[in-house]
């Protein structure tokens, strides 16, 4: 089977493709991936690391962008379809998966058009604009949560989570001897977070009697690894302060708290690894789509939120200090963020993508694509 996933931008849109990807090819020795973005997106970076293929092709965000961008944006689109029709005209899918993001548009409605089998992929509490109108026409909506049901077609809908790349599996299965004492994680996504920083650096005052018993690991970014390497020497923590965490899953095996945005695949991962977390979405997010993720980790027991806006140093280091005084607590937000998680996530769309291709006879036959 031939699948060509389309879409990227944010790796919350290209590494849940990049999970299916996996799952796919392993399957059988014939089966192929290829990926479909913009030379802009990461997915320019990400996928050839991952070892599939990618085209571009060009395309605009039309959404909170100023009058003259989105007027350029609105001017390519015809190029855009005409680059998808030629994309899907050389590579004969059998199948097109749309993850979101500016190149998905295109080439998801262009696909509907050729009559090939089509679907889409929600990582979202909220569902993006692009998805929701792809909605209407696609064959089957794959959402991450259920909340996010109401913007389609109840008879499209699989709730089957976010898929999870298979390395962070295959890492924390292969979990490190934890460091000793009570292990903080704190990141806010690949470039860190300022507001985060600035908070967790404000907080080390308040645990100061703590400091004997933690250990934080602090994604930082390049911007403020200096400034947040320096507090946590001045307050005499035990702390690992880095820009870039390589290894997130060997880190999160060895970690009793996150600390962190609520990112689509940050979430899938936290539930996978049945972490509890403290959350702070990202007050920006499209739709404010983090705040909607986090309420419903929330909701179901598995985090605590706190808006960006309302937090402080002191109110962060009384939830760390609640937590870490807890172990009942957590062990019941471990329990809660592990019902939440779906570690089939992959194995369960590529199985309706193949029912879509092929139907159920194939399917249950031979347990191949």
């Amino acid at each position: 089977m031939k699948l060509l996933v389309a879409g990227g931008g944010t790796g919350g849109h290209i590494f849940p493709g990049i999970a299916v990807a996996e799952e796919l090819t392993t399957r059988a020795p014939n089966n192929e991936v290829v990926f479909v973005g913009t030379q802009q997106g990461i997915e320019a970076k990400v996928v050839p690391q991952a070892g599939f293929r990618l085209r571009t092709i060009p395309s605009r965000g039309l959404k909170r962008v100023g009058f003259w961008k989105k007027l350029k944006g609105l001017l390519l689109l015809p190029y855009s379809f005409w680059a998808a029709l030629r994309v899907l005209w050389a590579e004969k899918p059998d199948i097109v998966l749309g993850v979101g993001g500016y190149s998905s548009g295109p080439l998801v409605l262009t696909a509907v058009f050729l009559r090939i089998p089509t679907a889409i992929q929600e990582q979202n509490a909220a569902a993006g604009v692009t998805n929701r109108i792809l909605g209407r026409f696609v064959k089957a909506v794959f959402l991450a949560f259920e909340q996010a049901a109401k913007d389609f077609p109840a008879r499209k809908v699989h709730v089957v989570g976010n898929p999870v790349r298979r390395k962070l599996f295959d890492n924390y299965l292969r979990s490190s001897s934890p460091h000793p004492g009570f292990n903080v994680l704190v990141f806010g996504g690949s470039q860190g977070a300022r507001s985060i920083n600035m908070r967790m650096r404000e907080a080390l005052a308040f645990l100061e009697d703590l400091k004997g018993e933690l250990h934080f690991v602090h994604q930082t970014g390049k911007n403020d690894l200096t400034d947040i390497k320096a507090a946590y020497a001045e307050h005499h923590f035990s702390a690992e302060v880095l820009p870039f965490i390589d290894d997130m899953s060997a880190v999160y095996a060895r970690s009793e708290l996150i600390i962190c945005r609520a990112g689509a695949v940050t979430l899938a991962e936290l539930t996978v690894c049945k972490k509890p977390s403290i959350l702070i979405p990202f007050p920006y997010a499209a739709d404010d789509h983090q705040t909607k993720n986090a309420k419903a980790m929330e909701e179901a027991g598995a985090a605590v939120v706190f808006l960006e806006a309302e937090l402080t140093g002191e109110r962060l280091a009384a939830e760390i200090r609640s937590l870490v005084g807890d172990a009942e607590r957590r062990n019941r937000m471990e329990r809660k963020a592990g019902l939440m998680g779906r570690p089939e996530a992959a194995k369960e769309l590529v199985d309706m993508c193949t029912t879509l291709v092929y139907g159920k006879k194939k399917l249950l036959v031979s347990g191949e694509s």
